[in-house]
């Protein structure tokens, strides 16, 4: 079931929540909301799901208009952060209860409902566990439950609401690349809001970045990390320095030095790179660093950099057999780095537009 959302806005109390959204969400995809607090990813979730009416627009799922009808009518799935389990239900009980709710003209029947109930079960590997209650299960298998019981009304589009927000960090690694072999397996257009940036990364098939009601860029986890569209999206995504810098005659300057990175335009900006994309040491040449601290990331020595005057800081990975004490002074020069332009043309900073990749 494709999902368009088109020309969306919601207020508030008269305070913008989201500004004229579009998006496609295409049938059988799985797409990611993510952004801070205040960014509009809940309030995009419940207008879809029905459990709020945007004030402008409207939601189409397939060729309907679905904008004004109610949650049962629009046929969603939709799993919480915190399960929302009947305690005084069974498992099966609780799987089936979609179904049992429903107008007694098209509820199926009680030996038909457990038989669905049942197969879900199954389906998400709790089969077994039938006659427990919720209070009975791990975390991770109430949410296991709690998707059950969401994918049994056979819906149009299941939703969910940082499903996994609850758990520990290695149930959600679990959860993550079983979700995923469970969407594979069943097909359901999927949206879900996360925090968690490498879950989203990892998870869909589109992220969706969003900040202040508005959406930055929606586009594969590799287009989103590699080629961030504004500024807000490079900080947002995955770990990154900036610095600011001037472009004059197509050479890059910081404090009116130069750094011996080049670009194809002119005036004030940012630049942005990642801590694994930076030449370290003897040779490396165009910039320099104090050393301040340093820590083990997996596999690499992360240092962090304090740069003249203005101290500001930067990070770069280092392989782990290379130290560097506090105090050292360290050559470094990104190999791959954006450009994105300072305000103008009404445009805030960090919403600006990347100018320049570049690869040394």
């Amino acid at each position: 079931m494709e999902v368009r959302i088109e020309a969306v806005a919601k207020d508030f109390d008269r305070h913008p929540a989201l500004h004229e959204i579009d998006l496609a969400i295409a049938s059988g995809e799985l797409a990611a909301l993510v952004g801070p607090s205040g960014s509009g990813k809940t309030t995009l979730l419940r207008l879809i799901a029905g459990l709020e009416t945007p004030g402008r627009g409207r939601i189409l799922f397939g060729e309907e208009d679905a904008s004004r009808l109610s949650v049962q009518a629009r046929r969603v799935g939709f799993v919480f952060q915190h399960y929302a389990l009947f305690r005084h239900m069974t498992v099966l009980e609780n799987v089936g209860f979609g179904l049992s709710a429903r107008p007694r003209a098209l509820r199926p029947a009680r030996a038909e409902i457990d038989r669905r109930a049942r197969e879900l079960l199954e389906l998400v590997q709790l089969g077994g566990l039938e006659k427990r209650y919720p209070p009975q299960l791990s975390g991770g298998q109430r949410q296991r439950v709690a998707l059950a019981r969401a994918l049994a009304i056979e819906p149009r589009v299941l939703l969910l609401d940082e499903p996994f927000g609850a758990l520990d960090a290695q149930v959600r690694r679990d959860l993550r690349r079983w979700l995923r072999e469970l969407h594979d397996r069943t097909g359901h257009t999927t949206v879900f809001v996360t925090h968690d940036q490498e879950e989203a990364l990892e998870l869909a098939d589109r992220v969706v970045v969003m900040s202040q009601g508005r959406i930055e860029q929606a586009a594969t986890p590799d287009e989103v990390y590699d080629r961030p569209a504004t500024a807000f999206v490079h900080g947002f995504i995955g770990e990154s320095s900036r610095l600011p810098v001037r472009v004059e005659g197509g050479e890059v300057f910081l404090d009116d030095r130069p750094t011996g990175l080049r670009a194809d335009w002119e005036g004030p900006a940012e630049l942005f790179f990642r801590p694994h994309q930076a030449l370290v040491g003897d040779g490396a040449g165009g910039l320099a660093g104090m050393v301040t601290g340093g820590r083990r990331i997996a596999g690499v020595r992360r240092v962090e950099l304090e740069l003249g005057a203005a101290h500001r800081r930067v990070e770069v990975d280092l392989p782990l057999a290379q130290s560097c004490a506090p105090g050292t002074l360290l050559a470094f020069r990104p190999t791959a780095f954006r450009l994105y332009p300072l305000a103008g043309e009404g445009r805030p900073a960090d919403r600006a537009p990347a100018r320049q990749l570049a690869h040394g």
